[in-house]
């Protein structure tokens, strides 16, 4: 396939985000023209988390907005685009049908093939724009607010689901214990910073990994066994360093995945390992992802932190790979909660 120019859209949560990138695999063009990404974090720490009717509402107002902001910065029109790109699944399908909505109207309106993208996709693709080299196949975990998958990435379109989490995903666990913890929303990079300087071996905390030979995950105990001895200590009159409660808790977070990867090697051994999603700009889970390669010698691969959260970019950047595969979407395109993956 030739060189493409493809507008991007990302509205799966509490982020609205356009952006336009231009890839060329034959050429070994992959790259951002523009990146445009409007935050809602101010407003849902007043709620302690994501309120999906407010978060539907601020797309709608946003979207258009960032879509004359990201092809301007592109200095592109719409006569120069080839496609147009959206996350349809997964996510919450409020804030999902206002970027599907507007992608349709937007493709339909200028005469541009439309390209349906699932969200845990993209993330992986955020890495392709970091690492211009990167190729399938490779073992991909990507961790998120919402997302905790382990994947076999076969080919840039077809991935096969290793283990997921059967409850809640990774950062919701951070987020909430750092709630718990009394730190401002979301927690994740004050959870880092605390983990940093507490002792990890200060509170024995249940493991992420479920039991036997699944490669699944569970943070939903971990949760529950953060939130009662922080209780069990307050009714006591018992005071805590906040440092030991996040560097035990994620130790347990990081020691849960480390076993998931080892097991996921033992089974069938891969040189490529890549890190995504918002957690992945965790420092302690990136420190033992590494430990994990350098012992097992093999590449570990991970974006920077603005290409971590949810960005379009990485949307556009999956789009061409759907297209290049003939992915392509008509105008009854819907948005959908779930998916397999």
């Amino acid at each position: 396939m030739n060189s493409m120019k493809i507008l991007a859209f990302e509205s799966s949560c509490d982020e609205t985000a356009a952006a336009v990138v231009e890839m060329d695999e034959e050429r070994g063009i992959r790259q951002i023209l523009s990146s445009k990404i409007a935050s809602q974090v101010e407003t849902h720490a007043l709620y302690g988390g994501v309120v999906p009717e407010i978060a539907s509402r601020a797309h709608t107002e946003a979207i258009s907005g960032l879509c004359r902001e990201a092809l301007a910065e592109a200095k592109l029109t719409p006569k120069e685009l080839d496609a147009v790109a959206v996350t349809y699944t997964p996510g919450l399908i409020g804030p999902l049908l206002v970027g599907v909505s507007f992608a349709k109207a937007y493709a339909f309106a200028n005469g541009l093939p439309l390209i349906p993208v699932n969200h845990i996709m993209g993330h992986v693709a955020a890495c392709y724009l970091t690492y211009k080299d990167l190729k399938p196949p490779f073992c991909a975990l990507v961790v998120s607010g919402s997302h905790t998958s382990l994947l076999k990435v076969k080919s840039f379109t077809d991935y096969e689901l290793l283990g997921m989490t059967r409850d809640d995903a990774a950062g919701e666990a951070f987020d909430k214990v750092a709630r718990v913890m009394g730190l401002p929303y979301p927690g994740g990079a004050e959870m880092d910073r605390l983990a940093s300087i507490g002792d990890p071996q200060a509170i024995k905390f249940p493991s992420i990994a479920v039991a036997g030979e699944s490669l699944d995950f569970s943070f939903s105990g971990l949760k529950t066994a953060v939130v009662n001895h922080l209780n069990t200590l307050k009714q006591r009159g018992e005071g805590y360093k906040m440092e030991d409660v996040a560097a035990s808790f994620t130790h347990t977070v990081t020691g849960g995945i480390y076993k998931r990867m080892k097991q996921a090697y033992e089974k069938e051994p891969f040189d490529t390992f890549v890190l995504a999603g918002g957690v992945s700009a965790n420092s302690h889970l990136r420190k033992m992802a590494e430990s994990f390669g350098k012992k097992h010698k093999m590449r570990i691969c991970y974006a920077p932190p603005i290409l971590c959260t949810d960005n379009a970019a990485m949307i556009g950047a999956q789009g061409y790979y759907e297209a290049e595969a003939g992915h392509f979407a008509s105008i009854d395109l819907n948005a959908e909660a779930t998916c397999d993956i």
